[in-house]
């Protein structure tokens, strides 16, 4: 049976060790050399980063997020074994994990991490679908000839070089499409190496739990347990004429991935749906000037990022959550695509005036969809509003100052609230 070492990399027939290095680290499947659709997903990106950036937080948990009132981002695996979890409120991470290290998220540096091993996985294949900063698909199909090795092969080089050059560790799943890849990179976490083969694909998922599907969430798995559906064995009764009919679109879904089918591709060129920034405040806040200022920068930050991406959006999106984490949102179609931030900001200050008044919110945020090129972007102007083009035309000389003298060199008085 096909083995490979990924400590060296040497290929063999199964053995407990690899024959060349003595290392365990081995990894045997019958198709291992056959398949080609991979999952590969950095282990606690962000606070991997931060660990590698200061040995002295290596055997410490490190939670990353924002005050006592945010929301953890992610968290080390120490802190993991503790029970803290992504997008768990500070508060109770703090509470399982109280001697936790609180980082806040260095976006920028993450971003370029994140830059340097989309460069390595794109040295592999040019079948690259970045899914966020710290994992994404990849497609070597037909790229044996040109590397001279399989995919698992070229994968596990990844790996090693990852750890090598960067100092970080990624877990990869290897399937024959993107539903079981993606499973697969989570089997075996942290610094892991997955197989799940076409022959074994209907054993594999039969007794395993529906909120193994991408996509699956809270609601929608407890609308499937309503209906008797806990595991893949309970979708595979189903028609998918009565599951469309229960569930709408997520039913095909739902009967595909039950057979392990999964046709989608792996698009390097899949486009970006929308923009966002959010912030949680340390203290739960009704004040107007406060909230004002943080729709602001917000809007500032989602137009830069719109910006720096080429892109405009026709829909803002504002969101907001009280203290008790009930969830308000709302939205405004604009007349034409924007990304300039005074628009942004205009349309979610319209938004935040229709809000609940007198509300103390705990959140704020700002997005933008319904995304475009940028060409024609902010060329009409408002005609009720005759300042818009000299507003936009000073955030656009903003742009050039802060391009050339760094993001400080100049900000708005309102950005100071």
């Amino acid at each position: 049976m096909p083995s490979l070492c990924r400590t060296c990399l040497h290929q063999f027939e199964r053995a407990p060790r690899c024959p060349a290095c003595g290392s365990p680290r081995v990894v045997t499947h019958p198709e291992l050399w056959d398949l080609a659709i991979a999952h590969m997903d950095c282990d606690a990106f962000y606070a991997s980063v931060e660990k590698r950036d200061n040995p002295a937080l290596a055997a410490r948990p490190v939670i990353i997020g924002g005050g006592r009132r945010g929301v953890v981002s992610t968290a080390c695996y120490i802190a993991r074994i503790r029970g803290v979890r992504s997008a768990m409120p500070m508060f109770q991470a703090l509470r399982l994990c109280p001697e936790a290290e609180v980082i806040r998220p260095r976006m920028a540096v993450y971003a370029e991490v994140s830059r340097a091993i989309r460069a390595m996985m794109l040295e592999l294949t040019p079948a690259v679908e970045p899914l966020s900063l710290d994992e994404a698909f990849l497609d070597l199909s037909g790229t044996a000839r040109l590397h001279g090795a399989p995919p698992a092969v070229m994968l596990a080089r990844l790996a090693r070089r990852m750890q090598a050059e960067l100092g970080l560790t990624g877990s990869i799943g290897l399937s024959h499409n993107k539903f079981l890849a993606k499973i697969a990179s989570d089997l075996d976490k942290p610094s892991g190496f997955s197989v799940i083969g076409r022959v074994e694909t209907a054993d594999f998922l039969r007794d395993r739990p529906v909120s193994l599907i991408w996509g699956v969430g809270q609601s929608t798995l407890a609308a499937l347990n309503g209906a008797g559906i806990h595991c893949f064995a309970d979708l595979l009764r189903w028609e998918e004429r009565d599951l469309v009919a229960r569930f709408g679109a997520m039913g095909a879904r739902l009967w595909h991935f039950a057979r392990g089918q999964d046709h989608r591709r792996v698009a390097a060129d899949a486009p970006v749906r929308s923009i966002s920034n959010e912030t949680t405040f340390a203290e739960d806040t009704a004040d107007p000037d406060l909230l004002d200022g943080h729709l602001w920068r917000l809007a500032e930050k989602v137009a830069d990022r719109a910006k720096a991406r080429a892109l405009a959006g026709r829909v803002v999106t504002l969101k907001l959550k009280r203290a008790d984490y009930a969830l308000l949102t709302r939205r405004r179609s604009l007349r034409e695509p924007t990304q300039l931030a005074d628009t942004l900001y205009r349309a979610a200050r319209a938004l935040m005036d229709q809000a609940p008044q007198g509300v103390a919110w705990r959140l704020v945020g700002v997005g933008l969809s319904d995304l475009m090129a940028e060409e024609g972007a902010d060329r009409a102007g408002d005609l009720l509003d005759p300042d818009a083009p000299r507003r936009a035309a000073a955030e656009r000389a903003t742009d050039a100052i802060r391009a050339r003298f760094g993001p400080d060199a100049i900000r708005k008085g309102r950005a100071l609230r």
